[in-house]
């Protein structure tokens, strides 16, 4: 088991990754950045933002605007370049896989999207990086029920053989036979481990093999944009890991929210994240940046996301986000 503790028994620092990039992704950043100093000032390990180069796998415009990144320079982020060598952008959710590389070896790390904000004292995570998990906000969005596919089992089943793993461990054994949440899946929203090294090692050369091989039981599934997360769970029980415990109950919790889009932050997030949100963007130097990425000015500088918010019942939300995005869209609110 990884060393949990630093020298003299206070607990070990884990350093955070997230990627940015041209476009949307810096302004999420920038919000991460902001809220992770503004609500964890006791947390103490690196903040790497991965940046991956034009270049390799990506043609277009990735490099983050030089006033964005001096803002996350200021707020203590590490801005660090990686080329994209296996996803890039025809499958951008790769950059997750290959930032790893970024990492250094041998210590605790958590992964964000950067639609996260950071709600709560990150300190204060009772987290044991030794056991790998990542986030259970997640519904059965895979594998995708089709007419002629073979079923939950047989899919999973061929996933863990293709990779020599132990299937059986691997399941909720509370969950009935071919409900989806029998099998190990998760959200790859967050994911943490002991040693980025090797998770980036198992992600990364499962992840090709799974998209340019296939098991034949995945004939008819759809793999984007869904690849991350169908070998996220394979990577996680093989180092040992699984479903997260309560101790991780914070995040998705009252210490972060992956909120996605901002019209589903302020339709169904709680009132302490857009408190956090509002906040933190407020500051002149900052609110002068996220003001040109046009869904935050609209969302939270005009006053959209009050109009959003008051359409919904927090307590009774629709159960389908479908029917959430249908009615932001019928009132003319949409932005993404």
């Amino acid at each position: 088991m990884a060393d949990e503790t630093a020298p003299g028994g206070a607990p070990r620092p884990f350093n955070i990754l997230i990627v940015a990039q041209a476009g949307r992704l810096q302004y999420e950043a920038l919000l991460f950045a902001a809220s992770l100093r503004a609500m964890s000032p006791r947390w103490n390990g690196r903040l790497i933002v991965a940046e991956p180069e034009r270049g390799g796998l990506w043609r277009s415009e990735t490099a983050i605007a030089p006033d964005v990144r001096a803002e996350l320079e200021r707020l203590g982020a590490e801005v660090r370049p990686f080329t994209a060598r296996l996803f890039g952008e025809r499958y951008p959710q790769g950059n997750k896989i290959e930032a790893l590389a970024l990492l250094p070896g041998g210590e605790p790390f958590l992964f964000f999207d950067s639609d996260t904000l950071v709600t709560g004292e990150l300190a204060d995570l009772a987290a044991d990086f030794s056991r790998p998990t990542a986030s259970m906000r997640r519904t059965g969005t895979w594998p995708v029920e089709e007419l002629y596919w073979p079923g939950y089992t047989a899919i999973w089943r061929s996933l863990y053989d293709r990779f020599g793993l132990e299937f059986e461990g691997s399941l909720d054994l509370s969950q009935p036979d071919e409900h989806w949440e029998r099998y190990l899946y998760f959200n790859a929203g967050w994911f943490l481990g002991p040693d980025p090294a090797e998770f980036h090692r198992r992600f990364a050369s499962w992840a090709v093999a799974v998209r340019d091989a296939p098991p034949e039981e995945l004939a008819i599934q759809p793999l984007d944009p869904w690849l991350d997360q169908v070998v996220l769970p394979l990577v996680i029980h093989s180092l040992g890991g699984g479903r997260p415990g309560p101790e991780l109950a914070g995040l998705d919790g009252n210490l972060t929210c992956h909120y996605r889009l901002f019209p589903l932050l302020y339709a169904r997030e709680s009132d302490q994240v857009v408190q956090v949100l509002e906040e933190v963007a407020a500051p002149n130097r900052i609110k002068k940046l996220l003001k040109q990425h046009a869904p935050i000015h609209r969302m939270v500088f005009r006053g959209q996301g009050a109009d959003v918010r008051a359409m919904f019942d927090r307590q009774a939300l629709p159960k389908d986000e479908a029917e959430i995005r249908k009615a932001i869209r019928e009132a003319g609110h949409w932005v993404r």
